[in-house]
């Protein structure tokens, strides 16, 4: 990621500048596969307490949460006593269904990036945003970018000096400059709204 940093960084003045008032973001990796996209369901509209919560649970019910079977095997009730809503069990169930058929293999997602989002969104209640958001921090994707994130789409303004937030189509435009190193400029975004705003 550095390597990417100080690449945009030659490319774009403000880059530099940025780096200097808020440096380099910690690596923020998580391990792929189908216990992360659960935990991604889970956590989705809550705060990260009670994600927390709901994980905590869920993994004492399941025993191993990383199996998805166990998850099929659940009845209702149960996912319900572990705090999941009807809708985020019918999430977590649809990733489930699609990785035990086969029909989704997360060891194996296409090496094109819009592919891989086209068959993360296959997944109910895994949207676009899930989708990169995962294919970066879980597989390191070094393009990937996450314009209709709201912190993204601020900062991006906030770096390029523009009078008011792009919206997602103006942000994606913005930073097709910045390829093939958008993931890093993505997670130096959140690195430097949180640090401004500090």
């Amino acid at each position: 990621m550095k390597e990417s940093l100080d690449a945009l960084a030659a490319r774009e003045p403000v880059f530099a500048e940025a780096l200097a008032r808020a440096g380099y973001p910690e690596p923020r990796l998580r391990e792929p596969g189908y216990e992360t996209l659960l935990r991604t369901i889970v956590g989705q509209q809550v705060s990260v307490a009670a994600a927390a919560s709901m994980w905590n649970k869920l993994a004492a019910l399941l025993e191993d949460p990383s199996d998805p079977q166990r998850l099929l095997a659940a009845s209702d009730e149960e996912l319900r006593s572990a705090g999941l809503s009807r809708q985020k069990s019918g999430y977590a169930r649809s990733l489930a269904q699609l990785v035990v058929s086969g029909e989704l293999d997360l060891s194996h997602l296409p090496e094109d990036d819009e592919e891989a989002i086209a068959a993360l969104t296959r997944i109910k209640g895994i949207g676009r945003w899930s989708a990169e958001i995962y294919l970066l921090f879980a597989e390191g994707r070094p393009d990937i970018w996450p314009a209709g994130d709201l912190a993204v789409m601020r900062e991006v303004g906030v770096l390029l000096g523009l009078p008011e937030r792009p919206d997602e189509k103006r942000t994606r435009e913005l930073a097709e400059a910045w390829r093939p190193h958008r993931g890093a400029a993505a997670i130096f975004a959140w690195h430097h709204y949180k640090m401004v705003a500090i």
